[in-house]
């Protein structure tokens, strides 16, 4: 049943963002997708054969603006996570991030997630990750997905 909720919440969500910024990608660090539509970074990721990572923020959260400046703009967690991830970032409080806040429940900020090219949750994390601990979520959701995929 929690299964069927979150997939139909889903659906609405992918039928009624309708205010998409379009597609743009920061340069520096880890490379984030910023739309409003999940949609989007979905067809992305199935297009380049590769997981979603989601950074569910706001513009207040003192530990969002510490994984902004120490962990996203490190080189080797920049190198790793844009190499394996299509990266998006969420203002939980802005356009379609509330509803895709609602969506995955998150209600702690930072929220990381890891996500396969259906939306499904592989890795959760509610809290910053320091370099070492993002890169061990990161390789988690990598192996997570295999067994998915290729089975155990």
């Amino acid at each position: 049943m929690k299964n069927f909720i979150a997939v139909f919440g889903l659906l609405i969500l992918l039928t009624a963002c309708n205010t998409t910024k379009g597609l743009t990608i920061d340069e520096e660090g880890v490379s984030f997708v910023r739309s409003d539509k999940l949609m989007t970074v979905l067809e992305k990721a199935k297009e380049e054969d590769k997981l979603i990572f989601v950074d569910f923020y706001t513009t207040w959260c003192l530990p969002c603006k510490m994984m902004d400046e120490d962990v996203f703009t490190d080189k080797n967690v920049a190198n790793y996570m844009n190499q394996h991830f299509i990266n998006y970032k969420v203002d939980a409080e802005r356009g379609g991030g509330p509803n895709l806040a609602l969506i995955y429940q998150v209600n702690v900020f930072p929220t990381l997630l890891f996500l396969d090219a259906d939306g499904q949750v592989l890795v959760r994390k509610e809290g910053a990750a320091y370099q070492t601990e993002l890169r061990r979520l990161a390789e988690e959701a990598l192996l997570a997905s295999s067994v998915e995929k290729y089975g155990g």
